[in-house]
């Protein structure tokens, strides 16, 4: 099932509302990395909220659209993962520490856009203030 994906000024907000097959998760990077280029995009939430068990090339999966997206001039945030997903991911050890992660889609949408603030001003791009 395709995940979808919102489009919300320069921000994609990616919902995904069932565990996901392997084909569904290349679906996933394909179509964000897609959308990057088409709307110029400067940030991504993917909400697992409804997520109860995540698989290894899931998870490897949403580190690769972080990295990949982050060279195209987009940040990622992760939001939404349950505690029993984050244990067993830690126990298998497949942690996001290089991917920032919220605990909503509120707080990611606050991190992305402090995220986005810092990059603009790192850039040079924030009309000096």
């Amino acid at each position: 099932m395709p995940v979808p994906i919102l489009k919300q000024g320069n921000y994609l907000i990616a919902t995904v509302q069932a565990a996901m097959t392997d084909t569904d998760t290349q679906r996933l990077q394909d179509d964000l990395m897609e959308r990057v280029g088409l709307f110029r995009t400067q940030g991504i939430i993917v909400d697992l909220t409804a997520i109860d068990v995540m698989d290894s090339f899931a998870a490897r999966s949403l580190r690769t659209v972080a990295h990949m997206t982050r060279l195209r001039g987009a940040e990622t945030v992760i939001v939404g993962l349950q505690p029993e997903v984050a244990f067993a991911m830690v126990q298998l050890g497949l942690a996001f520490e290089d991917i920032h992660t919220a605990l909503d889609l509120e707080e990611g949408l606050l991190l992305l856009n402090r995220r986005v603030a810092e990059r603009r001003r790192a850039d040079g791009r924030d009309g000096g203030r």
